[in-house]
């Protein structure tokens, strides 16, 4: 017999709100069941799935990522250990390298002014080698990205 929680009990037990299940839902990222009187039914490993799209977006996951990772989990049954390994796996080197940029980040953010950098000469990190110095004069970074 296949247990369902209600919208309530799965937000409690997951220490999310019930609005984040709906969104959840409607991201395609977790499904629910209708019981006769269209109300929400989940089953318990929903709380899995949870667990990791939390977890995967505390690292920078993002929601389309998270989506296609448990695309490729099996419906017919909770997802076991091998399943989360292998997902995890497929985001190591992604996460190596965001932690590398965000270390150079950090080793070099003593010498920015945070600005844009326009043509400064020491600036390592949005002008490499003073290349914007070239277009002349004035900011030519408008995007903060």
């Amino acid at each position: 017999m296949t247990v369902l929680l209600t919208p309530s009990q799965v937000a409690e037990r997951a220490g999310v709100a019930v609005s984040a299940l709906h969104f959840y839902e409607r991201e395609g990222l977790i499904t629910s069941t209708r019981t006769a009187g269209n109300q929400r039914r989940y089953t318990r490993d929903v709380l899995r799935r949870i667990a990791f799209i939390r977890t995967s977006q505390r690292v920078g996951i993002s929601l389309a990522e998270i989506r296609e990772a448990l695309a490729s989990l099996p419906t017919d049954h909770a997802p076991s250990k091998a399943d989360w390994s292998r997902l995890s796996r497929r985001w190591r080197r992604s996460l190596d390298e965001r932690i590398a940029r965000l270390e150079r980040l950090r080793d070099d953010l003593d010498g920015c002014i945070g600005c844009g950098c326009l043509s400064l000469r020491t600036c390592r990190l949005r002008n490499p080698d003073d290349a914007l110095a070239s277009d002349g004069a004035g900011p030519r970074l408008l995007d903060p990205d």
